[in-house]
């Protein structure tokens, strides 16, 4: 068991698809001011129009959303590929490549979490990272058929 790359891709699975949960809650909970500081950056955040050429103004906040909801997104996608894969058995050498793109894309959001985030998506993207790179080095490098 502890040495089948399935064991270990489906475990990323399940935290890739907490992940993506996870980050979804930001959608749900609205960030309340706790001073008259936050109050002033949240209502800038919120209302303040940035003009970003060709008649499109955005607010910060708007684009806090839109990379917000490609995090999730990202995971998401992850994981389904990887159902995908195990599901219909695909041969070793391609789910070997996949397994590499996976952790070059998740080790970048990795490094970016460690960078700009707090702790718990830093251990949540750690924890994918971590599970993606045991399936790709027990993944078998050739089909043994």
């Amino acid at each position: 068991m502890w040495k089948r790359y399935s064991f270990w891709l489906w475990i990323a699975i399940v935290f890739q698809l907490l992940t993506g949960a996870a980050h979804c809650l930001s959608f749900v909970a609205a960030q309340q001011p706790t001073n008259e500081t936050e109050r002033q950056l949240l209502d800038l955040m919120a209302n303040y129009q940035l003009d970003m050429g060709a008649g499109i103004h955005r607010s910060t906040w708007h684009l806090f959303t839109a990379l917000s909801a490609c995090f999730p997104m990202l995971y998401f996608f992850g994981a389904i590929n990887n159902i995908f894969v195990l599901k219909n058995r695909v041969d070793a050498g391609l789910v070997n490549g996949l397994l590499a793109i996976q952790l070059i894309v998740f080790g970048v959001a990795f490094g970016v979490m460690v960078v700009f985030a707090f702790l718990p998506p830093i251990v949540l993207t750690a924890l994918v990272f971590v599970f993606l790179a045991a399936a790709f080095f027990m993944t078998p490098k050739e089909d043994e058929g």
